[in-house]
């Protein structure tokens, strides 16, 4: 069991400000034809970097997440489960918190998030619209692929899973509308890249 009092203030701090930098908290919506709800909901936190070991040592202390390769010899350490989240990425970073406003205002709305998704707010349309009002004042609005008007739209269409999600993903595929920093590399699709995911969740 994670227990953040364990970690060393050092790194903690460390880790902290490396997460304020190089980090970034979201909300995203991935269409899934297999899903039972038009969405699939998740908050993830993700860090890109080109040193590995940083990012393995933050994997280890916060216990949990997973470091996989992007593109361009990028590695990016993820953590999108809501329990290890709340569990986890919360705690930790309300001890050692941040320093800049923005990491501060992201963290605040993506920890009141977590406690909605907890309560079972993104499992009905209701829910998704109160998450996305929240979404609009995170990393300072950002493109989104999906539009708010669409995700909430997709409640009420009388198309099948199927035409609708060729509709929402042409090339038929599992995608997602997390908002990329500026100047980072995009991901690579999980088919064109040769590096396997090294650790689990």
């Amino acid at each position: 069991m994670f227990k953040v009092d364990q970690v060393p203030d050092a790194l903690g701090y460390y880790f902290a400000g490396f997460v304020d930098g190089e980090g970034s908290f979201h909300l995203t919506f991935r269409r899934r034809p297999d899903y039972k709800l038009p969405w699939k909901v998740s908050l993830c936190l993700n860090v890109s970097q080109k040193d590995r070991v940083i990012l393995a040592l933050i994997k280890r202390h916060l216990q949990c997440g997973t470091i996989r390769y992007k593109s361009d010899d990028v590695w990016m350490f993820e953590v999108n489960n809501l329990n290890a989240i709340r569990g986890n990425v919360i705690p930790f970073f309300n001890r050692f918190g941040f320093l800049s406003a923005k990491k501060k205002r992201d963290f605040a709305i993506f920890s009141q998030m977590a406690e909605l998704m907890a309560g079972g707010s993104h499992l009905n349309k209701k829910g998704i619209a109160q998450l996305l009002r929240l979404r609009r004042k995170m990393n300072d609005g950002g493109k989104r692929k999906y539009s708010e008007d669409t995700i909430l739209a997709a409640f009420e269409t009388t198309e099948s899973p199927e035409t609708t999600r060729r509709t929402l993903t042409p090339n038929g595929g599992v995608e997602d509308d997390i908002v990329r920093s500026a100047g980072r590399p995009a991901e690579s699709s999980r088919n064109g890249s040769t590096h396997p995911n090294l650790s689990g969740e």
